[in-house]
């Protein structure tokens, strides 16, 4: 099991994606697992400065890197279910998708062996890299049971990608008290839009319940350890999520008593694709994304780095327990390195400009620009 400290800087590494990702009026729904061990495996195969953005970011300044590994994975095996609960059911894959050509380091090939599903495939990236995309969406639908069919979307493999290295999630497990269906009736929803009705859940149990920071929690226990934590706001959500942070959510967590809590929860159905290529910038990891990114524990080809990293998650809640999905890529290809001496074009006098299709040479716009 984790320690406290571990868990601290995976909650702010989750509170962090969450700030970025969250709009006002919209439904945000991601995986920090899923998230946290791709980005994990990328770190392993880093080294300099592209190694220390990643591990500032996943466990702060204050944790150690193998305890926060042990975190994640710790988290991918459930306990056994107690005689009244179903069998929960987790799925975890780590694969590294690499071009024939490209060579992969055996100590990377090992430390991804020790991850849970953790190997190296080969695809097609440079010969067909339709035929790729379809390979990896292939794997990602049946490690999530299709509940995530096209991870990568048509484009998103091109013929300079040379690796993809994918953490997949699937999830089901049941409520150890389970909500009835008679009980569920329309109600009100303070939607951002206005009131809506929507599907409610009820029932009257006895659930771990805090209260406190303009906050209330209710834990919901699910089979094999899984647990599901509703957090209200007592006001407006967009203004008391940007100040929500570790330490709180760790108290909240902490000071949950036992109290009969009579619960009225909307079922839930979101999924939400999320680029994270952005939200890694902003949160301070941009290193791996440029030409001089130093991936050399993966690869000793120094022209590598990272182009994309793509996430989409699914989560489904309803009476009986909750089912969910998430799979996140990070997308490498192969930076051309100068071939002589560096070229300086300064752009300083009319010049012609034109647009074209490469493959077949048509010219989609040319223009003379004399007053840009």
């Amino acid at each position: 099991m984790a320690d406290s400290e571990s868990e601290h800087a995976h909650l702010e590494f989750a509170l962090a994606l969450h700030r970025e990702l969250a709009a006002p009026d919209a439904d945000t729904c991601f995986s920090p697992y899923s998230a946290a061990v791709a980005l994990s495996l990328v770190a392993k195969g880093a080294r300099g400065e592209t190694a220390d953005e990643l591990s500032a970011l996943l466990a702060g300044t204050g944790t150690d890197a193998g305890v926060q590994d042990q975190l994640l994975l710790d988290a991918a095996a459930l306990r056994a279910p107690s005689a009244s609960e179903e069998e929960p059911e987790l799925a975890v894959a780590n694969t590294l998708w690499a071009w024939d050509k490209l060579p992969v380091e055996d100590d990377f090939r090992e430390e991804l062996s020790r991850w849970n599903g953790g190997s190296v495939a080969s695809a097609p990236f440079a010969d067909d890299p339709e035929a790729a995309r379809k390979l990896i969406n292939e794997s990602v639908s049946e490690t999530t049971r299709e509940l995530i069919p096209e991870l990568l979307l048509p484009g998103s493999v091109t013929p300079d990608t040379v690796a993809a290295l994918v953490n997949a999630l699937y999830l089901r497990t049941g409520w150890s008290f389970p909500f009835q269906k008679s009980e569920t009736v329309d109600a009100p929803f303070r939607a951002p839009g206005g009131p809506r009705q929507v599907p409610t859940m009820h029932q009257s149990e006895r659930f771990s319940y805090a209260a406190a920071h303009g906050w209330q929690l209710v834990a919901l226990p699910a089979a094999g350890g899984a647990q599901a934590l509703v957090l209200l706001p007592d006001g407006d959500l967009v203004e008391q999520e940007s100040t929500l942070d570790a330490d709180t959510l760790l108290e909240l967590m902490s000071g949950a008593r036992e109290a009969l809590v009579h619960l009225a929860l909307p079922r839930v159905s979101v999924d939400v694709r999320s680029d994270l290529t952005a939200v890694l910038r902003a949160l301070g990891v941009r290193r791996m994304f440029q030409p001089d990114a130093d991936l050399g524990g993966l690869s000793a080809d120094p022209r590598l780095l990272v182009s994309d990293v793509v996430h989409q998650a699914v989560l489904r809640m309803d009476e009986e327990g909750l089912e969910g999905a998430a799979a996140t890529a990070v997308m490498m290809r192969l930076v051309m390195m100068p071939a002589g001496d560096p070229v300086t074009v300064r752009v300083d006098r009319p010049f012609l400009l034109l647009v074209r299709h490469v493959e077949t040479g048509a010219i989609y716009f040319l223009a003379r620009v004399v007053r840009p």
